[in-house]
């Protein structure tokens, strides 16, 4: 029975990102409770659901930018979808569009930048760099176009106060159990794409065309057809970042989502997504999504300046990446001695 449960234990660990997923855990409890330490608010109810708000943003950003980052390829147009989602939907709603019809319509053209992200690096072999980085300016340059080259009025000016506090009730100022709702919808859309990601042939291609895209040609995978779902999934997640803040600010600021590919990065690293691809978990997103916020809400409860608090989590970025080559590098050597 021993030798049972040691193999199990020893196949739990050897699945590929779940190292870097239980280090961000680790870490996080670690920096909440030192953070505690020094200011015990960071322990009160009010800070707790405040926390779990805003890491639901990074959270979603995080699971988007970690479908992309596994199959080798990175989005930097997700802060700009953010924008202009958030754009979209407070625009139409300001010209008395009804809030459900404004989702579904700012849904679609997000999908339209997904599948363009897919077509572009996945059929015509664009650098995601490049082809992220176009459709990033053009998804920012439709945020400012939508309404005229200036931020929306009060979404409540057009559809009434009712329908305007039913939407932002329902993405970030309502409870349900206790909980706002922003925390709610993260990790309803968090539990989908980790059975998508984890459960289904769609998610061992993904994981197949970051490992070696060659090898998954050879084996039948349809990359261009991975790669396109791989960027639905980050269009929906920030899309529906968009609609959190459009909710929590009541209108549509042009400049919203700003830097938040980078957030996106940040979360999935941290949590052992390894951007060189083929490896990570969506629980090691959760956790490093959840060490983002800790740190800055930490960070800002003690009084450290925003400069500190990004000069931290650039650090910790960084040494999360070196880990992962580092790692990498030195099963590589393992490798090729055992084949000697």
């Amino acid at each position: 029975m021993g030798a049972k449960k040691q193999s199990r234990l020893k196949q739990f660990l050897e699945i590929k990102g779940m190292g870097g997923a239980l280090t961000a855990f680790c870490g996080l409890i670690i920096i909440y409770i030192a953070f505690g330490l020094i200011n015990s608010t960071v322990f009160s109810g009010q800070n707790v659901q405040n926390l779990l708000r805003s890491m639901s943003k990074y959270l979603l950003i995080g699971v988007g930018q970690s479908f992309v980052m596994i199959t080798s390829n990175i989005d930097l147009s997700i802060g700009a979808v953010v924008g202009m989602s958030a754009m979209i939907s407070a625009t139409l709603m300001t010209h008395g569009v009804s809030p459900i019809v404004a989702i579904i319509v700012t849904l679609l053209v997000a999908l339209v930048i997904g599948v363009i992200n897919g077509i572009l690096v996945g059929k015509f072999k664009l650098p995601p760099f490049i082809a992220t980085l176009g459709t990033m300016f053009g998804a920012r340059g439709i945020a400012y176009i939508v309404n005229g080259n200036r931020n929306t009025d009060a979404i409540a000016s057009a559809i009434g106060k009712e329908k305007a506090d039913t939407f932002q009730n329902f993405f970030y100022y309502g409870k349900t159990l206790g909980i706002y709702n922003t925390f709610w919808i993260a990790m309803i859309l968090f539990a989908v794409f980790f059975f998508l990601l984890a459960k289904t042939r769609t998610g061992r291609h993904i994981y197949a065309i970051g490992s070696n895209v060659e090898a998954a040609k050879l084996s039948g995978v349809n990359v261009v057809s991975t790669t396109i779902k791989a960027y639905l999934v980050s269009a929906v997640c920030s899309a529906v970042v968009g609609f959190i803040l459009c909710a929590q600010a009541g209108m549509g600021n042009m400049e919203a989502g700003n830097m938040y590919e980078m957030y996106g990065v940040a979360a999935g690293v941290i949590g052992g997504v390894s951007p060189l691809g083929g490896s990570g978990l969506l629980l090691g997103t959760l956790a490093g999504a959840a060490v983002w916020q800790t740190l800055e809400n930490g960070l800002n409860m003690i009084g450290a300046q925003v400069g500190i608090q990004r000069l931290v989590i650039g650090i910790i970025v960084v040494l999360a990446v070196l880990l992962d080559v580092v790692v990498r590098n030195g099963k590589g050597i393992g490798k090729k001695n055992r084949n000697k």
